[in-house]
């Protein structure tokens, strides 16, 4: 008796959306932030305003975030850890590989 399986073939799709939150709750987490600039929410991700946007060519995100910085901090050092975190977090959680995490330091919050 000949018992042949076919191989079948999955695929997962990761939605933008996922993404967005993951990378929120990254840059969020690194000490220095004071916040995005500008809010996440369904609006900003439908006209694609929000502080955060990723383009996916394949299976491969860039991200590009917004962020404010408290004052007493180094904006490249603040930077270059949003940099890490966010690529780090987004290709654990999701399996993303993430090619580019570019950051902008939109402004210093004085306390």
């Amino acid at each position: 008796m000949d018992i042949s399986k076919k191989a079948v073939k999955s695929r997962l799709k990761i939605s933008e959306d996922v993404i967005i939150t993951v990378a929120r709750l990254a840059a969020l987490d690194v000490k220095g932030v004071a916040g995005l600039d500008g809010e996440v929410n369904k609006i900003s991700k439908i006209k694609k305003d929000g502080p955060i946007k990723v383009s996916l060519d394949g299976d491969v995100a860039a991200i590009e975030i917004k962020i404010k910085i408290n004052s007493n901090e180094k904006a490249c050092a603040v930077a270059q850890e949003v940099q890490k975190a966010v690529k780090e977090n987004v290709q654990n959680m999701t399996g993303v590989a993430v090619a580019r995490v570019n950051v902008t330091v939109c402004e210093a919050v004085f306390k």
